[in-house]
């Protein structure tokens, strides 16, 4: 058959378009499968470290309960307290960690004074020789520094445990506290990418401390081949993904170093990993052979999914940064209860600085740094005595210095906790003067970095237009006269401007702190002995009324006829069951209550937690416990974080 020229040039267009289009289709997908293969390992590395980020908070927790735990012996310590009321501390201490920060940590203790203490009331059985411990031996070696254990199996409950401890000052005694890994390895049990993987955790000696698969925990994974070279370019941390065989099967394994030197591994199958962006290539391979439609189907329903993914990813980073900000406010509140006189201070310096930042136009993010930055400015009183603190009168040159070394203190904690350094400059020269004559390193002018002279003008305000342990708040005018006269000399004088144009617009002084607001607690209980048990506890606290009720229709009376703001309920009562009273309360009052009862049984504590009551008492009442508990539920409600 004779082809004519006009059929001859038909069938090569068709060839050259088909090769044409073959070569471009082949072009385009091979580099989206590139892109698409590189996303998702991205998304990989983001939920490993995700995870990652997890087990690492979950460590720090432990940390830093044990940190703050060694803090308050070494001050126990200071003032020559015993061994006994050091083991009391430990025992209550312990209890209030479980309570509030997890069940796994299993109790504090140490040998301290030359003696073993424990405050899970654990009794050592004879010979038991705590300097020979590896929890005592390593601290030791560590001179001061928090040292984690290697991972162990505890003979008595099977569970795997790690010890943090850290050695004290006198250089004798240590103090410790055993985690189970229970929460670690339900963490690495959901490591699974979406059933494409499993997780593990090991440490620098290949030592597997938690594994999808339990039966794989103790280990030593750095004796197997197959891993060796992928251990050498963790351990060296110059990749967080590598290609890897196991089992004969290609996997990319994704990997971060926590804790120092812990790490953790999510291996994913590489046929999983990668099953459903090859099949979504092959079906637009085939589709698009006759028309490019299907390619831009395919690339817009791929595009949506990866915008997806970054928006889960994007909900989770915002889920995370609230998390953060939250801490950071109960780490205010919580230097901010050292001084009671001063009670909000963190969060109204942060406040003013905040509001100073703002009309001198800084970014949403500058604004968000110096407002988190005001919160932590005083972190450092953390290491300030108490009775310096709140001493009424003038200091002495020595507690002064114990003052003027808080900017310090604050600064070498925040440095280490805060990614970004302008929130520890906050802390560390935020009482660095203009002219050069602050603390603590005499910094002049433009030198001092500009979110401590945002600070300091902010700081410097509220001192004076809030209460202090020496004296009340001053009157407006004078502060305005002291701001006035501090331009230049103390204060950045653009941002005293500020400060003096935002002074002269609150024309009700309202940027102060307000008088201490009376409490009022209702106390229901039967017996008249408990409540004048209560009213003796609180005799000394002016600010802190006692209200009664030794029946259900008391109760409902002085509620309906007072602004009660804690209930104090006992649990027996002959005429009603405190939880039953607590329900008629809900149904019309939101009144904080706390229950107390001399019952410790499972039963009792279950129902607590099942309605959700604020809180529970022991009899017979401690005195400083019930008052530091009322104290923090009238004053730190869960709506202000």
């Amino acid at each position: 058959m004779k082809i004519n020229t006009e059929t001859r040039q038909f069938f090569i267009a068709i060839i050259l378009i088909f090769l044409l289009q073959a070569v471009m289709l082949t072009v385009i997908f091979s580099s989206f499968y590139n892109i698409g293969a590189k996303d998702i390992k991205e998304l990989g590395i983001s939920n490993m470290k995700s995870q990652a980020a997890m087990v690492e908070n979950y460590l720090n927790r432990g940390n830093n309960v044990l940190w703050f735990a060694a803090e308050s012996v070494e001050h126990l310590m200071r003032y020559d307290a015993d061994n006994d009321e050091i083991l009391r501390y430990l025992t209550d201490a312990t209890v209030q960690m479980q309570r509030q920060f997890d069940v796994n940590f299993t109790g504090l203790y140490g040998y301290v004074n030359g003696e073993y203490i424990d405050g899970s009331s654990w009794t050592p059985s004879e010979g038991y020789d705590p300097t020979e411990r590896s929890w005592y031996t390593e601290a030791v070696a560590g001179s001061g520094e928090m040292i984690v254990s290697s991972p162990y199996v505890d003979a008595q409950t099977g569970e795997v445990v790690i010890s943090f401890s850290q050695m004290l000052s006198d250089g004798k005694s240590v103090l410790a506290l055993d985690v189970i890994l229970n929460e670690v390895q339900n963490i690495t049990e959901n490591m699974t990418m979406g059933d494409m993987g499993y997780g593990l955790i090991v440490d620098s000696s290949g030592l597997v401390v938690a594994h999808y698969d339990r039966a794989e925990i103790g280990k030593n994974y750095s004796d197997i081949p197959e891993w060796k070279e992928f251990f050498s370019g963790v351990y060296d941390e110059r990749e967080n993904e590598s290609e890897l065989l196991i089992n004969n099967e290609p996997c990319t394994v994704f990997s971060e170093r926590i804790a120092k030197d812990w790490y953790v591994v999510v291996v994913a199958n590489n046929k999983l990993l990668f099953a459903n962006l090859q099949h979504q290539l092959l079906i637009g391979i085939l589709m698009s052979v006759g028309t490019y439609l299907v390619i831009v189907i395919f690339c817009v329903v791929s595009i949506r999914k990866i915008n997806k993914a970054e928006k889960n990813e994007q909900e989770s980073m915002e889920q995370l940064r609230q998390m953060n900000m939250n801490i950071i406010r109960s780490l205010s509140y919580a230097i901010d209860a050292k001084d009671r006189y001063t009670r909000g201070h963190s969060q109204r310096v942060a406040e003013y600085s905040l509001a100073l930042a703002k009309r001198m136009g800084k970014s949403e993010a500058e604004l968000e740094t110096i407002y988190r930055a005001g919160l932590l400015h005083d972190v450092g009183k953390i290491r300030v005595p108490e009775s310096v603190i709140n001493k009424p009168g003038k200091l002495t040159d020595e507690e002064f210095d114990q003052i003027r070394i808080h900017p310090v203190s604050g600064y070498h904690i925040l440095r280490d906790i805060a990614k970004d350094e302008r929130i520890g400059y906050g802390a560390k020269y935020h009482h660095e003067r203009y002219d050069g004559t602050g603390y603590p390193s005499g910094l002049q002018g433009d030198n001092i970095p500009e979110i401590a002279r945002i600070i300091g003008v902010a700081d410097a305000y509220d001192a004076m237009a809030s209460n202090r342990s020496y004296r009340n708040a001053l009157p407006q005018e004078v502060v305005r006269q002291e701001i006035s006269n501090g331009r230049g000399k103390q204060f950045d004088p653009d941002i005293a401007d500020i400060m003096l144009q935002m002074i002269d617009e609150d024309k009700e002084y309202r940027m102060c702190q307000r008088e201490t607001k009376d409490r009022y607690i209702l106390v229901v209980d039967d017996e008249l002995m408990n409540i004048k048990m209560v009213g003796r506890i609180f005799k000394d606290m002016n600010t802190v009324h006692i209200v009664s009720a030794m029946n259900c229709d008391e109760a409902m009376s002085e509620l309906a006829n007072n602004d009660i703001d804690l209930i104090l309920l006992d649990v027996k009562m002959p005429d009603i069951d405190g939880f039953e009273l607590y329900k008629i309360i809900r149904e019309k009052y939101n009144t904080p209550v706390v229950i107390m009862t001399a019952d410790r049984s499972s039963d009792t504590l279950r129902k607590i937690s099942e309605l959700e009551i604020d809180d529970y008492l022991t009899k017979p009442l401690n005195k400083l416990v019930t008052q530091e508990m009322v104290y923090g539920i009238v004053n730190y409600k869960r709506e202000d974080i």
